[in-house]
C-alpha cells in the first residue's frame, strides 16, 4: 500500500612516477575528510567525457576490455565508485553538468527539447529551451569570468543554446593549446565512440573488434549470438575510447602540463544497451569517475561517497578557489568549498524520450534504490525508434513476440508498473527483485519515498505537468523571450555595457579598422577601453532566451 502522497508536479602518457601520496587507510579506501590537496593556485582542469558507458573498466571490476591508459590514470588517481547521473540519457544529464542544476528544476527534463524538431512535431509541442533562473550561468562561463581559458571539443547538447560567453572555443578543433600563453585552462574533450549509435553503425566494422573477448550477458538480455555481437562491439568501442584518451593525455604530458592539471574521466550516463540507457536502474545511471591530481596525490585510492552530476560544477569551482553561488543545487566533494556533510542520497528522473512519454523518479543511497512510477498504467518498455536500430533490441522484440524470453528478460515488457519499487543493490545489482511489498523493508520504503518527495518539492518538479503547459511556463504564449540588446554608454574611462534583461551575459569584441569579427567573444565585466578608431561589437544573452541583436558602436 502506498504510504506517501504523490506530487502532482597511446601508452606514453603518465610516464612519471606516481609521486608522493598522502596518508591512506590500510584497505586503500579514501577516508572521510582526507588531507587537503596541494594544488597550484589556479590549477588546470581537463575533462575526458565518454558517452553511454557504464563502469566497463578493470579498475571498477570489469576486465573484459583492455584499457591500459585508463588503468594507468586510475593507478595514479582516485577512483570514485558511487557516482550517478541525474538521468539515463545525455541532454538532461549534460544540462546538469553544465549548470550545477537539476534538469527537473529548469525545464530541461524531457529528452530533446529543441535539437530534433521532427520529434517535437510528432508530439505536437513546439521546440523550446530550458530556462534556468536569472542568476544561473554556464559553469564554463563562470570559469572564464575567473581567469580560465575554456574550450569544448565538441559536443554541447545542453537543452538550451550556449551563449557566446560560454566558451572561448567550442568545436572539433578546440584545445587548451589555443589559449594565450600561461593562461590556466578548463578543457573538455568528448568521445563519441562509445555512443549507443556506434553499436549498430559499426556492427560490421572489423576495426578494433577483438573477437577473443570473453563477454558476459546480463540476465535481463537474452544470451544469443546477436546480443553477444552487440556486447562485443560495445567493449571494442571501449578499447578504442581508451586509445583516444591516451592520445589526449600524451599531449598533456608533451606540453609539460600533467603536474599542474586535475584530470577527470567520467561518462555522461550508463551503458548503451537495451534496459541500460534511458533507465533509472544503475545500468542507466551509475558511471565511472577517475580523478588524477597533480603529482598523483592520493594515487590508487578509492572514494565511495555518493556523487551526483549536479556536484561536478561546484566541485570544479571549489578546486579553482571560486565562490560557490547560491543557485547551485549540487555540493562540492573536493577543494576548500567541500561540503562538511557527504551526501546521503542521489536523485534522478526519466521523462519523455524522443516521442515516448513516461514519468519516473528515483532516489538512491549507498545500498538501496527507490523508484516512483508516476504513470503506473504505462508499461516499462518505450518504443523509442532510435534504439530499435540496435540488433539486440530487435532480438528482444522478436523473442518477446515469440514467447522466448525468460522471467527476467520479460520484466521490461510488462504492460503496467507498480507505483513503488525498491531494490537492494548489494544483493540484486541488476535490480530485478522489487522489495516494495516486503514488510521487512517497510521502514526503508517509507524513508526513501519521503526523501524522493522532498527532493521533488525542493526542485519544483513539473513531471506530471503536460509538456505543452511546461512550455507555457517557460515561454509564455509559446514565444521565446528575447534578451534586450546591450546599451553602450561612453564614459571618460571607456565604454560601459548593460542589458535590461535580468541575468543576461554580455559578450563583446573590439575590432580595429577594417578587421573582420573573430569567432571568440570576451565576457563583459567592467568598463572597456576602445582604442581610437576601433569599434566594439556586443551581444546579450540570458540562458533559455533568444540572444539579442548584435550592436556595433
Amino acid at each position: 500500500m502506498l504510504r506517501h502522497r504523490l506530487l502532482a508536479l597511446p601508452l606514453i602518457f603518465l610516464s612519471a612516477a606516481c609521486g608522493t601520496s598522502t596518508t591512506q587507510s590500510e584497505d586503500n579506501t579514501m577516508p572521510p575528510g582526507y588531507p587537503a590537496l596541494n594544488l597550484p593556485e589556479k590549477p588546470n582542469f581537463l575533462w575526458l567525457v565518454a558517452e553511454d558507458m557504464s563502469a566497463y573498466l578493470a579498475s571498477f571490476g570489469d576486465s573484459t576490455a583492455e584499457t591500459p591508459n585508463l588503468d594507468r590514470l586510475t593507478a595514479q588517481g582516485v577512483r570514485y565508485t558511487n557516482v550517478y547521473s541525474v538521468s539515463g540519457v545525455c541532454a538532461p544529464s549534460r544540462f546538469s553538468i553544465a549548470t550545477g542544476m537539476y534538469a527537473t528544476s529548469s525545464g530541461a527534463l524531457h529528452m530533446r527539447t529543441s535539437s530534433r524538431p521532427e520529434y517535437m512535431q510528432q508530439i505536437g509541442v513546439i521546440p523550446y529551451e530550458a530556462v534556468p533562473g536569472a542568476d544561473v550561468r554556464m559553469m564554463s562561463e563562470v570559469m572564464r569570468r575567473n581567469g580560465y581559458f575554456a574550450s569544448n571539443n565538441a559536443k554541447q547538447d545542453y537543452q538550451l543554446t550556449a551563449p557566446v560567453t560560454a566558451w572561448d572555443e567550442s568545436s572539433n578543433r578546440a584545445h587548451w593549446r589555443n589559449r594565450p600563453e600561461g593562461m590556466p585552462f578548463f578543457s573538455v574533450f568528448n568521445f563519441g565512440v562509445t555512443h549507443e549509435s556506434r553499436i549498430w553503425a559499426k556492427a560490421d566494422d572489423s576495426l578494433w573488434v577483438d573477437k577473443d573477448l570473453d563477454v558476459s550477458v546480463p540476465p535481463y538480455l537474452p544470451n544469443t549470438d546477436l546480443v553477444r555481437k552487440d556486447i562485443l562491439r560495445m567493449y571494442s568501442n571501449v578499447k578504442e575510447l581508451d586509445a583516444q584518451i591516451g592520445t589526449v593525455l600524451a599531449q598533456l604530458e608533451e606540453d609539460g602540463l600533467l603536474e599542474t592539471t586535475v584530470v577527470f574521466f567520467y561518462a555522461d550516463h550508463g551503458g548503451p544497451l537495451p534496459r541500460q540507457k534511458r533507465q533509472l536502474y544503475d545500468s542507466g545511471l551509475h558511471v565511472p569517475l577517475i580523478v588524477r591530481f597533480p603529482d598523483a596525490q592520493h594515487a590508487g585510492t578509492v572514494d565511495d561517497q555518493l556523487v551526483s552530476f549536479v556536484d561536478l560544477a561546484p566541485t570544479i569551482f571549489s578546486l579553482a578557489g571560486i565562490e560557490l553561488h547560491g543557485y547551485l543545487e549540487g555540493q562540492a566533494f573536493l577543494g576548500e568549498g567541500r561540503a562538511v556533510e557527504p551526501r546521503h542520497y542521489v536523485h534522478a528522473a526519466a521523462d519523455r524520450f524522443d516521442t515516448e512519454y513516461d514519468t519516473k523518479r528515483a532516489v538512491r543511497d549507498k545500498r538501496f534504490k527507490y523508484i516512483r512510477n508516476l504513470q503506473p498504467n504505462r508499461g516499462y518498455y518505450l518504443a523509442v525508434t532510435y534504439r530499435e536500430q540496435m540488433a539486440s533490441m530487435q532480438e528482444l522484440l522478436r523473442l518477446r513476440d515469440e514467447g522466448g524470453l525468460d522471467e527476467y528478460q520479460a520484466q521490461w515488457f510488462r504492460e503496467s508498473k507498480p507505483v513503488e519499487e525498491l531494490f537492494d543493490t548489494a544483493v540484486d545489482p541488476h535490480e530485478l527483485h522489487n522489495l516494495a511489498g516486503d514488510p521487512v523493508y517497510e521502514d526503508k520504503l517509507i524513508e526513501m519515498g519521503a526523501e524522493l518527495e522532498a527532493w521533488m518539492e525542493r526542485t519544483n518538479d513539473p513531471g506530471l505537468l503536460p509538456e505543452s503547459q511546461l512550455v507555457e511556463t517557460l515561454w509564455p504564449g509559446g514565444v521565446q523571450p528575447v534578451t534586450a540588446a546591450p546599451v553602450a554608454v561612453r564614459a571618460a574611462d571607456g565604454i560601459s555595457l548593460t542589458s535590461a534583461t535580468d541575468g543576461a551575459s554580455i559578450g563583446y569584441q573590439i575590432l580595429a579598422p577594417g578587421e573582420e569579427p573573430p569567432d571568440r567573444w570576451q565576457i563583459y565585466t567592467s568598463t572597456v577601453t576602445v582604442p581610437q578608431g576601433s569599434r566594439i561589437r556586443a551581444v546579450a544573452h540570458r540562458l533559455g532566451y533568444a540572444a539579442s541583436d548584435v550592436i556595433v558602436r
